[in-house]
């Protein structure tokens, strides 16, 4: 069984992943892409944990452009 401290260091190694997809899923979703196919697949890719953010951050997030705002 996992001892407190072994829960508490999983939990802080795992944070800055779980807040970076997050960070992504939202900025993919705030994003305009070519399609709404487009969109849909660059929010897909962002949630892969661990992985996912690094590519929509590397590749994604150039080929959508930012929403204006009213």
């Amino acid at each position: 069984m996992m001892d407190l401290h072994t829960a508490g260091m999983v939990l802080i190694l795992c944070a800055p992943f779980f807040l970076m997809t997050f960070w992504a899923v939202i900025s993919a979703s705030q994003k305009e892409f070519e399609s709404l196919a487009k969109k849909a697949a660059w929010m897909m890719i962002a949630s892969i944990p661990f992985i996912g953010f690094i590519f929509y951050f590397l590749i994604g997030r150039k080929q959508g452009k930012n929403i204006p705002t009213p």
